[in-house]
């Protein structure tokens, strides 16, 4: 189990570090995303930070389906709406404040990120069993985990907690520094 220091909430005041050209060399979310992301699907980013990958999820989309962006943090929904505001973005990029303990949302999706949060939130339980409803049949959840925050072994208990909510593992993409699983909606 991670230690509290460990579900620590990424601040606001940092989001700069979580937005910068470094990351998006070695985390390229063009690069990381292709593969799954496809026009027309309805994509949660699902602590979606300053919204790097929200906005790149959007391009990969076309001209159709849409992204909701969504976070704990108010300030970092701010974030978000000022780089998609007076965008061809702004109307595809939904945004979307989480709840303490919920994601709070009833949409139903094709894909969900989980970039770098899931180690952040308490209730991995609660969390898989409500992406679980969030999830279309057939729809993937990506997540993704720093290796310096998330051991293997606490990697591995997420993926046990999750296939136990009717997930499957679908593929091991490899992303930079990271643990990585993507996981498939059974039903």
């Amino acid at each position: 189990m991670n230690s509290d220091k460990d579900k620590r909430i990424c601040p606001v005041e940092r989001a700069g570090g979580l937005d910068n050209s470094v990351r998006k060399l070695l985390q390229n979310p063009q690069r990381i995303l292709k593969p799954y992301i496809h026009e027309g699907m309805a994509v949660l980013d699902l602590g979606c930070g300053p919204g790097v990958f929200s906005i790149e999820i959007a391009k990969l989309l076309g001209d159709s389906g849409n992204v909701i962006a969504a976070d704990l943090q108010e300030g970092m929904l701010d974030k978000v709406l000022l780089k998609i505001k007076g965008t061809k973005f702004e109307k595809r990029i939904k945004l979307h404040k989480c709840k303490e303990e919920s994601i709070d949302l009833t949409e139903k999706v094709d894909f969900v990120l989980a970039f770098y949060m899931v180690h952040e939130v308490p209730d991995h339980d609660n969390l898989f069993k409500e992406l679980k409803s969030i999830l279309k049949p057939g729809g993937q959840l990506f997540i993704i985990e720093p290796k310096f925050h998330v051991s293997k072994k606490s990697f591995q208990s997420m993926i046990d907690k999750a296939k136990g909510f009717g997930l499957e593992v679908n593929d091991r993409p490899t992303v930079f520094f990271s643990r990585t699983v993507m996981l498939k909606n059974k039903e």
